[in-house]
């Protein structure tokens, strides 16, 4: 397939700046500013995904099938969750950046546009983790965009949704200043659609117009924290599929080892079926892992770095299908499945080194991508088509 190239007009300051600073706490103000808005959203679901898959690969095989196939689900739909933003950045005639080492979160990290500070580590499937996880998706029913009344001018950001929320209000802010038509400019060859996706829980859909991206934040919202005062998303709504609990909730029957049922909502907690948790059954990991504790030469050194260079891999291909060439996501299976093999294959080798042998702990991913990996991944052409 042709590579759609950027419009003539195209810049990607935004997407650079995003790479390496925060947006300030307040609503986009222009298109550059809206730029790198988006693009920090692209680094905040991606932020997620690391710490997701290190919870599944570290299970038992066999073990816990339940928790595994929930989290999996929910990775899923981050994945759809970057493909939605790139979809907004892209009408809005932005340019998606993935395939970057400055985009890629050293771990352990700093929960992004936050005002409190979290650390997110990459955690064995655990208490730890999971709870973790609670605070990432925790839900926030007082939630209004920088500006709004309620909100003092020095808050930060309290919630994922409140971060999307201040997003759509500068969507609106910048529809009504520059008009709909001159706002959505972007190259609608470059949205991706539902051909190009694998469907698990919600569908990517192509935005071109204020309503269509609105609904691509709101469903990344409610998906994450479920609908305002409840357990479960908007799935059954918006794409006709079964109600399922929102990520938070996932996390939390998993936690508390009980389903929640048709009824419940947060303040009840889950009352529905038991949900069997064995919490011995995965391989322990130091959260503060790198390459560099692996012995060079190594068997487990040599697949620490062939996960690093598969997963920058990964990122070029979704950069491929978010900048022309969207059908370049079916190239993202193979590769996540690749990833899988290697993640798995590592964690259940105990740890090189002897003082953290003794103390249990196995080897792992470390999702360490620096621009030398990218440069392989492309062929030794960083950043080409």
């Amino acid at each position: 397939m042709t590579t759609v190239r950027p419009s003539a007009g195209h810049t990607d300051v935004a997407g650079e700046l995003a790479l390496v600073e925060e947006p300030p706490f307040r609503v986009p103000r222009d298109r550059a500013d809206l730029h790198l808005f988006l693009q920090a959203a692209l680094t905040l679901e991606h932020l997620t995904i690391p710490p997701y898959l290190t919870a599944m690969y570290t299970l038992h095989p066999g073990a816990n099938r339940p928790a595994f196939y929930a989290v999996r689900a929910v990775v899923l739909e981050e994945m759809l969750h970057m493909a939605l933003v790139a979809n907004v950045l892209n009408a809005v005639d932005g340019r998606p950046r993935v395939a970057h080492s400055r985009f890629v979160t050293g771990y352990p990290a700093r929960l992004p546009y936050s005002k409190d500070r979290f650390p997110v580590a990459l955690r064995h499937f655990g208490v730890a983790a999971l709870e973790t996880f609670l605070h990432i998706e925790r839900p926030e029913y007082v939630a209004e965009p920088p500006g709004h009344p309620s909100v003092a001018d020095d808050d930060g950001w309290t919630s994922i949704g409140q971060f999307y929320n201040t997003i759509g209000a500068g969507l609106v802010q910048l529809a009504e200043e520059l008009g709909e038509a001159e706002l959505f400019r972007g190259d609608p060859r470059l949205q991706v659609g539902p051909e190009h996706f694998y469907n698990s829980g919600g569908e990517i859909f192509r935005v071109a117009d204020l309503p269509s991206a609105l609904e691509a934040l709101r469903v990344i919202t409610e998906q994450g924290e479920g609908v305002d005062h409840t357990v479960y998303n908007t799935d059954d709504r918006i794409f006709g599929e079964v109600r399922e609990p929102a990520h938070y909730f996932r996390f939390d029957e998993i936690l508390r080892q009980r389903k929640y049922g048709p009824y419940d909502t947060p303040v009840s907690g889950p009352t529905g079926a038991a949900l069997d948790v064995d919490w011995a059954a995965a391989y322990p990991i130091d959260p503060e892992a790198k390459v560099a504790d692996f012995p060079a030469g190594s068997e487990v050194r040599r697949a620490a770095d062939r996960f690093n260079e598969g997963y920058a891999r990964l990122l070029c291909v979704l950069e491929d299908a978010f900048t022309g060439d969207p059908e370049a996501l079916g190239r993202a299976v193979p590769g996540m499945l690749a990833l899988r093999e290697l993640a798995e294959r590592l964690s259940r080798n105990p740890h090189p080194d002897p003082a953290r042998r003794q103390r249990g702990l196995h080897a792992s991913a470390t999702y360490e991508v620096t621009d030398e990996h990218f440069a392989r991944a492309r062929g030794g052409h960083l950043g080409a088509p």
